[in-house]
């Protein structure tokens, strides 16, 4: 059984930080891309960030444009975790935050390419 457990969300000031955590379990986690999607209030999911199924230097990543520059995606595939660093946060970055995995090939901003989700975890900041 898959399982993604997300960890890490909170209530924080603008301009403060946040790491969020995915833990991941019951598959074979270096065969999947991971991404980040959030969920503000009465808006649709949207995508966040992705990352390849390398880790360390040879990871390739993608971002939305909001958030590049603030947040890094990176992955540890010996302790099957990803993580989403947010720095400078902005009171728009309110969301519940999902990270899902993807058996596809390529990365992917489409959450139609997910093959897991996790159940979220909030993140608030104030302005």
């Amino acid at each position: 059984q898959v399982q993604l457990v997300e960890s890490g969300g909170g209530l924080v000031q603008a301009g403060g930080s946040l790491r969020l955590s995915c833990a991941a379990s019951g598959l074979t986690f270096n065969k999947y891309v991971m991404g980040w999607f959030r969920r503000a209030p009465g808006k649709e999911r949207e995508f966040v960030s992705v990352i390849s199924r390398s880790d360390g230097d040879d990871a390739d990543t993608t971002y939305t444009d909001s958030v590049k520059g603030r947040f890094t995606i990176s992955r540890d595939n010996a302790k099957n975790m990803v993580y989403l660093q947010m720095n400078s946060l902005k009171p728009e970055d309110t969301a519940v935050y999902y990270c899902a995995a993807s058996f596809r090939v390529s990365q992917s901003v489409n959450p139609s390419d997910y093959n897991f989700w996790g159940q979220g975890t909030q993140v608030t900041v104030s302005s």
